[in-house]
């Protein structure tokens, strides 16, 4: 999140951020995104009943509140750990952005930079790519390698990704916002 936002202050990137929503009270975005004046919200999940749809709702609320809609957006998801509704992936179709430590589509999910090193892959990185109802299937946007070490950790491994992470990110949100690329079923075409 910091390196999109740092990446938009710069004149990088041209959009304007709207809004930066937490589940987490204690999040670190939190207090950067202040820093760097950018309006926050906190939608706690911990304790919530409802369902996913429930919580959904919640956020989508407090994106109209900023007048956020599927055909003005882009949500970008930075340690957000909640699985999203498929109701509200529906609404945002395309329109949804993640990141995950990993060549998707190998080693989805929780752990990846520890499946990484314990399938004996040679390489590992990022992968910047739309949600859908899949954990980590979606069309993918951009991808950043990195060698995997023979005595590779579990920690200097994540390290050398997150720095490709601070790349790839901030590079997604520019094609999008440039109206750079298209996808067509699950590709994703960068237009030049």
């Amino acid at each position: 999140m910091k390196s999109i936002l740092n990446a938009i202050q710069k004149q990088n990137i041209p959009i304007k951020p709207a809004i930066v929503i937490s589940n987490k009270p204690s999040a670190k975005g939190l207090k950067i995104a202040r820093k760097l004046s950018v309006q926050t919200e906190i939608i706690e999940s911990k304790g919530f009943q409802g369902t996913r749809w429930e919580y959904d709702q919640k956020i989508i609320d407090v994106l109209s509140k900023y007048d956020i809609t599927p055909k003005n957006s882009l949500i970008c998801l930075a340690g957000f750990m909640r699985i999203l509704s498929p109701e509200f992936i529906k609404k945002f179709k395309n329109r949804i952005l993640n990141i995950h430590p990993s060549i998707l589509p190998a080693f989805p999910g929780l752990d990846a930079q520890r499946q990484a090193i314990e399938s004996g892959a040679s390489h590992s990185g990022c992968t910047v790519h739309f949600v859908d109802e899949g954990v980590d299937t979606g069309p993918i946007l951009v991808q950043e390698t990195v060698k995997i070490k023979n005595d590779d950790t579990e920690e200097a491994l994540s390290k050398r990704i997150l720095a490709k992470e601070h790349k790839a990110y901030p590079e997604a949100v520019r094609l999008i916002a440039e109206k750079k690329i298209s996808v067509v079923g699950r590709k994703v075409k960068i237009l030049s």
